[in-house]
């Protein structure tokens, strides 16, 4: 039963969260940052639904604007209406343990609309002061004129049916006028993430109509395993991946079960390639009325890693790595381990390590970061890809996105 509620909320998620954007937040006080839609379509009636929590009831003022990247056009180029908005819509969280406020709106709207394909970024700010920045969504809006044929296999340049996938496209680009190839530039991403994502600005084959990028080695990509999952839907007792509930110093503690080194072993399971759900039981409006829980991990490991970091991988963390998913460890217990507040819901979740290059800490936005240190990595593992193309002629001043497709390896 347990095990079914979990898929349940999972799928549920499948519907509103297929996002193709990224979210940064800069203030702690600010969680659960979602967006709900994917790429928007110039043109067409489509809204991203942005929502966040700020964890007090405590009344902000919220403004939000919108900016174009990698173009040199002026705001009044590619926005309609007003530069700015407010946000005037919130409520306070109910009967919770701790105390939120929810806000949210929607995005274009009568006051605010997009008259450009390309790339987006929403930045949220407080008091009217755009220094005083709170969170940022990027989105992208796309004029379909690219057809994509994206493909993913096992047999790579590297290994045959091991530990990577190899991703090939194939562009019909008729609909464009192309003289230089260069003028394209391809975006792919794995599971929505940014720190392993790949620009290709150079295709293997250029025919009249026709980019190809095929064996490229920038395009194969490490398989990694399955995310690992857990459901906190209840406060009353242990949902899916997690020992216990229980409530303490006014909080709700979540243990989830300790994961294992899991190297050499491929296990399928269904996941949601890094996404999560919002969702706890007896509640009306789970945007208002879940709570907030102390959700703890701990990794058993004999000696720590000096050879580089751990972090917790997901949408939950937003895709990135820093000091608030990073785990520490711990040589008593002999265990990696982080606690983080979460609002109630189903998650996934992987441990990504990021090594030391020459004794020193490498960047997170390089293609270092691995699975295989803990889970391993497997050619096996489904994963989804998009694939983002970017078209800038000669003496055109921004970077228009003319197609967008999503792929999963089987």
């Amino acid at each position: 039963m347990r095990k079914f509620a979990f898929i349940v909320a999972f799928l549920a998620g499948f519907g509103v969260s297929l996002a193709q954007t990224h979210t940064h937040v800069y203030d702690p006080n600010i969680r659960t940052l979602r967006v709900e839609r994917d790429v928007l379509r110039l043109g067409e009636e489509d809204q991203l639904h942005i929502s966040f929590d700020e964890m007090s009831h405590d009344v902000h003022f919220y403004t939000y604007t919108v900016h174009m990247r990698n173009s040199d056009l002026l705001s009044n180029e590619y926005l309609k209406g007003f530069t700015t908005q407010d946000i005037v819509d919130y409520e306070h969280s109910l009967n919770t343990s701790r105390e939120y406020t929810h806000y949210w709106f929607d995005f274009p709207n009568e006051d605010m609309q997009l008259t450009k394909s390309g790339q987006y970024c929403l930045t949220i700010y407080e008091d009217g002061n755009p220094e005083n920045k709170k969170a940022e969504v990027e989105f992208c809006v796309v004029e379909p004129l690219v057809k994509i044929d994206a493909s993913v296999r096992a047999n790579t340049d590297i290994e045959f049916n091991g530990r990577y996938q190899q991703v090939d496209l194939d562009l019909n680009i008729a609909a464009l006028n192309i003289n230089d190839p260069h003028e394209v530039r391809v975006v792919v991403t794995q599971n929505n993430r940014t720190d392993n994502a790949v620009t290709l600005t150079q295709p293997t084959f250029f025919e009249s109509k026709r980019l190809r990028y095929t064996n490229n080695k920038n395009l194969i990509f490490e398989g990694g395993n399955e995310y690992h999952h857990f459901d906190a839907f209840s406060c009353f007792y242990a949902g899916y991946g997690i020992d216990r509930v229980f409530h303490e110093n006014g909080d709700y503690q979540v243990l989830l079960f300790s994961n294992e080194i899991t190297q050499g072993q491929y296990i399928h399971e269904f996941d949601s390639n890094g996404r999560y759900v919002v969702n706890a039981e007896r509640t009306n409006d789970p945007d208002t009325e879940a709570e907030y829980m102390w959700v703890h991990w701990t990794l058993p490991v004999e000696k720590p890693w000096f050879d580089g970091a751990l972090y917790i991988g997901g949408e939950l963390f937003n895709n990135e790595m820093n000091l608030t998913n990073r785990m520490q460890y711990d040589a008593q217990a002999k265990c990696y381990w982080l606690s983080s507040l979460v609002k109630q819901g189903g998650f996934d979740y992987q441990y990504w390590f990021v090594p030391k290059i020459n004794n020193q800490q490498s960047t997170i936005n390089n293609k270092n970061t691995t699975t295989q240190r803990v889970d391993g990595s497997y050619w096996q593992t489904e994963n989804e890809y998009a694939v983002y193309v970017f078209w800038r002629p000669f003496g055109a001043r921004y970077d228009r996105l003319v197609g967008v497709t999503t792929t999963v390896s089987r």
